[in-house]
């Protein structure tokens, strides 16, 4: 069975100008798609819009309203990093919604797993905070989503952005329900992920860490990256694995770079796969995240998409 893509054009009008999230990110990601035939091996499905309710399954009232009114009033910056136009919120709702309709597919068993090219990202953005380019957190409402309509005891969480993903890891900290496995550079943005952050209160042993510094092989993040998916996450079953599908790792991205290969993002989408495969019947949503090198994103993509297909 084909993995699933969800796309719209809607994820276009989220317009944030000379910004390093743009619009170009999925426009040459869909011509390298269709120029290479990839697109045509998929099951292409386009998403609903998530609900105002459905938000505050990790949202607070007063961020969802914050994000609404700033986008409705034409835009601005509600960081330093974290643009809004007066599509934003309207896309926003269409990028958390991809998720949802990715898990209602796979439940449906139209496909085994999906993948959801999406903007605006989401893992920064904390229960009542946008940052580091997010709005509303795709993954944690997607994880949530799947507990609530679906009835899916635990989510695993998987973040490869070069970024680690501190709204996800904020979010389920003391959620036992929720395995949160993040790679990322260290020290970088946003400056938390350290290796003694594991959760706390009954959530305790529930987060896991992997900071790499600058100059780590290739070879010592994949084998630690093996070692939680092969272990951890096979100890926890979940029900449902969900990717925060970042390639700013790649190593010519000029927001994070961490020297990983093209190569690199197939041999981990394997590995969650098979984890899948064995925990889940399979089921994976991957979301995306960060990937910032217009050249090497829709490679980095294409290699993620032919790993999922390989089912």
């Amino acid at each position: 069975m084909a993995a699933m893509l969800i796309y719209d054009n809607i994820y276009l009008e989220h317009d944030t100008g000379p910004h390093p999230e743009n619009q170009q990110r999925l426009i040459s990601t869909c011509e390298h798609l269709k120029t290479t035939g990839m697109w045509n091996q998929l099951l292409i499905k386009k998403p609903r819009k998530a609900s105002e309710e459905e938000l505050l399954l990790v949202h607070t009232a007063r961020h969802c309203e914050i994000v609404k009114t700033a986008s409705l009033r034409g835009g601005g910056y509600l960081d330093p990093d974290t643009v809004v136009s007066k599509k934003s919120y309207e896309a926003a709702l269409f990028a958390a919604g991809g998720v949802l309709t990715a898990i209602d597919s796979i439940v449906k068993k139209d496909s085994v797993n999906a993948f959801c090219m999406v903007r605006p990202p989401g893992h920064h953005a904390t229960s009542d905070r946008a940052m580091g380019f997010c709005l509303f957190n795709n993954a944690a409402i997607g994880a949530r989503y799947a507990q609530k309509k679906h009835g899916m005891d635990k989510i695993a969480i998987f973040d490869w952005d070069v970024h680690h993903g501190n709204g996800t890891q904020d979010i389920f900290y003391e959620d036992p329900s929720v395995l949160y496995f993040s790679i990322h550079r260290f020290p970088f943005y946003p400056g938390s992920g350290e290796t003694d952050e594991t959760g706390a209160g009954k959530g305790k042993g529930f987060t896991i860490n992997k900071p790499f510094y600058y100059g780590t092989t290739r070879d010592d993040m994949l084998k630690k990256t093996s070692g939680v998916l092969t272990k951890q996450f096979r100890e926890f079953k979940p029900d449902l694995i969900i990717i925060s599908a970042g390639f700013d790792g790649y190593k010519n991205d000029p927001v994070g770079g961490m020297g990983l290969e093209i190569e690199d993002y197939k041999k981990m989408t394997r590995m969650a796969v098979e984890a899948a495969n064995e925990c889940c019947e399979g089921r994976m949503v991957s979301t995306l995240e960060g990937g910032y090198d217009l050249h090497g994103l829709p490679l980095c993509i294409e290699a993620h998409l032919k790993s999922m297909n390989e089912v």
